[in-house]
């Protein structure tokens, strides 16, 4: 059964004033976007605007598929609780909007989620959009055409699209003067970017791992297969787009004359914290050094399980579809819940805001009874208009902005996306807030793929082109302490016994 995500939202500029709304019904499966609408009200309240923004959008997904499940996200407390069944609706304005709400689809096939504003922005932009029509007394166009769905990748890992082998050829030529690619195992489409960037005095590429716990054997078995005259290639397996983002980051970070630069775009306050891990390293390890460093705060890092867009390679940030587990994904936060509950170790958790970290952390809060603390620094980088596309896709429809965000860390994907300057700073003032926080304490820290290897890389002092020398999979833990002195041990790194 087709799953459609509907995000909804309406405005009224006086409260009752000129209001709209606007509707966005997206692929679940993949980020998609599959329709739009939005349309000027007149004069209304706000919270009938809210109402006719749901019932366009509820309307929009039953024209595609009358048979789909529908999860609608709004940033509408009233309009969520009421259409949850768990407020009573009193307003007779909203009543009669409410009920055809209710009959667009079957009972038991929509599901509603509270979600903060900013995490509601093309709903918003639609509503003003519309707004903005009206008073100049036009009629909502849209600005831009609603993209179809994609259809399902074929092929072997990796070839998302048709273009992705014109992609990989272009990347091979780029990296003939680093020898050391070798055979890849990393399992993201970042592998493919990270040869045109990466120094030729970084020979010891290795065999990377695949970045995704499913694809991992399949990736192994396809290094025998993958073609040698396409060494940027390697062997690549089926991994996250989320890990791929790591990947692009690291090359585009590095800098020959000090190693431990880490994401350091410009001077600011991560630069601080990649000193001292550096200084970290260039001292006594914490096993030689003084007895009194009292109990680390450790940090469990968790990252969540698989979504539905995690095997078709697709960036998946905190700006896109913000997709949920899917079964298998459920799965792997079953399993790592009941080896965290094994291991009696954890006495706070912590994660990311975005579904997928959420429903992740309440998997194992319940297991290990534990309340679950949201923090906003811990989520993935906001990969703009990025967000649902493989990295193949990328580069066929933004070739200038993938290469200038390739080169530098300060350039953001298209669309005013994060860059990874950004996220590097964003993840150091987070690490350093925590660790304050749960001094002497075990934290499982639920989050995603950038921000925990960037927790590791800063802990190790080492160098950028490490984040994609790791392999993480989905639902896979590391384990980082950090002692009184300002050293910083990495314990475990992609542990993923427990999926076995």
């Amino acid at each position: 059964m087709q799953e459609f995500i509907v995000e909804a939202d309406g405005g009224s500029r006086g409260n009752p004033g000129p209001a709209g709304y606007g509707a966005v019904v997206i692929d679940a499966a993949t980020g998609r976007t599959l329709a739009e609408a939005a349309e000027y009200l007149g004069t209304t309240t706000n919270n009938v605007a809210e109402y006719r923004g749901l019932l366009a959008g509820l309307r929009a997904a039953h024209a595609l598929d009358p048979t789909a499940r529908v999860h609608v996200r709004m940033d509408s407390k009233l309009v969520v609780e009421q259409m949850s069944g768990r407020w009573k609706i009193k307003h007779p304005d909203m009543k009669p909007l409410a009920m055809e709400a209710g009959r667009v689809f079957p009972p038991g096939r929509v599901t509603y989620e509270w979600i903060p504003r900013e995490q509601n922005k093309r709903a918003d932009r639609l509503a003003n959009e519309a707004m903005d029509a009206g008073a100049r007394g036009e009629q909502w166009t849209p600005s831009t055409v609603a993209q179809p769905a994609v259809p399902e990748p074929s092929g072997p890992a990796g070839d998302a699209t048709a273009g992705a082998a014109r992609v990989r050829a272009a990347l091979a030529e780029r990296s003939a003067a680093s020898p050391g690619e070798g055979a890849r195992g990393s399992g993201d489409a970042r592998a493919d970017a990270a040869p045109a960037e990466r120094s030729a005095a970084s020979p010891a590429e290795g065999a990377r791992g695949s970045g995704d716990v499913k694809a991992g054997a399949d990736a192994r078995a396809a290094l025998a297969e993958r073609s040698a005259a396409s060494p940027a290639e390697g062997a690549r397996g089926s991994g996250d787009v989320k890990a791929d983002a790591d990947a692009r980051a690291a090359p585009a970070e590095r800098s020959a004359a000090s190693p431990v630069e880490g994401a350091r775009g410009s001077g600011s306050a991560k630069a601080d914290a990649d000193v001292r891990a550096a200084r970290a390293v260039a001292t006594p390890t914490v096993g030689w050094g003084a007895p009194d460093l009292g109990t680390p705060a450790t940090f469990v890092l968790l990252r969540h399980g698989e979504t539905p867009l995690t095997p078709q390679k697709r960036f998946s940030g905190s700006g896109g579809t913000d997709p949920s587990l899917s079964d298998a994904g459920r799965e792997q936060a079953e399993r790592v819940a009941a080896a965290l509950a094994r291991r009696g170790t954890i006495q706070e958790i912590v994660a990311s805001p975005l579904a997928r970290t959420r429903e992740t952390a309440g998997v194992v809060a319940a297991r290990l009874g534990l309340d679950v603390s949201i923090d906003d620094g811990l989520r993935e980088t906001d990969f703009g208009a990025w967000e649902g596309l493989t990295f193949a896709e990328v580069h066929e429809r933004y070739p200038d902005d993938l290469s200038a965000w390739l080169a530098s860390p300060d350039a953001e994907p298209t669309g005013g996306g994060e860059s990874f300057a950004a996220t590097a700073t964003r993840i150091a003032a987070t690490r350093d807030k925590l660790v304050a926080a749960y001094a002497g304490r075990t934290v499982l820290l639920v989050t995603h793929v950038t921000p925990i290897k960037t927790f590791v890389r800063l802990a190790l002092g080492a160098p950028p082109e490490s984040l994609f020398r790791m392999e993480l999979s989905a639902a896979s833990l590391s384990v980082v302490a950090y002692y009184a002195d300002g050293n910083a041990s990495v314990r475990l790194l992609n542990d993923t016994s427990h999926l076995r």
